[in-house]
């Protein structure tokens, strides 16, 4: 008999959290992405910005990994920042589908957040200990010195050397 209720409290809550997360998303109007860096904040110059979409376009054409940098201002109607940044990730379907090879960079300089997302494939390579370390040990010592490009670029080597 339990089994049978907790069936049946199974069978009720996963429509609602399907409903509940389809709901949010309509709520929240997600920006279109404009390349692989998505500066909607403004915090790089246009070389700036040249200069990570050239190097993000080798790597992928070296290794047909994708990634994709992402500035943001505000989370519309969420209250968890790391839940938007995985549902930008996901509805922009950031790496190869058969092979989900995606990465996301995305940060808010306003909010003061900043969130690695990896693709399945991505992460028998990339761990969340090493986007956790790319975070703690190159973006926010550079952020916190307001130095976006600098710190976004160093990253970015160090995650192209370690996903060869």
């Amino acid at each position: 008999m339990k089994s049978k209720i907790a069936y049946l409290v199974f069978l009720i809550l996963i429509p609602l959290t399907f409903i509940t997360a389809q709901e949010k998303e309509q709520e929240t109007s997600f920006p279109s992405p404009v390349g692989y860096v998505n500066d909607f904040e403004g915090v790089f110059t246009t070389e700036q910005i040249e200069e990570l979409e050239k190097l993000i376009t080798d790597f992928e054409n070296e290794t047909g990994n994708e990634i994709a940098v992402i500035t943001i201002d505000n989370i519309g109607n969420y209250t968890d920042f790391a839940q938007y940044s995985l549902d930008l990730s996901s509805k922009w379907g950031i790496g190869k589908a058969d092979k989900n090879n995606g990465l996301s960079i995305v940060f808010s300089k306003t909010l003061r957040k900043i969130r690695i997302n990896t693709g399945i494939g991505t992460q028998e390579v990339i761990s969340d200990e090493f986007c956790l370390k790319l975070i703690n040990d190159y973006f926010v010592p550079n952020f916190i010195e307001g130095k976006y490009f600098e710190g976004t670029k160093t990253a970015l080597l160090i995650l192209f050397e370690a996903w060869k």
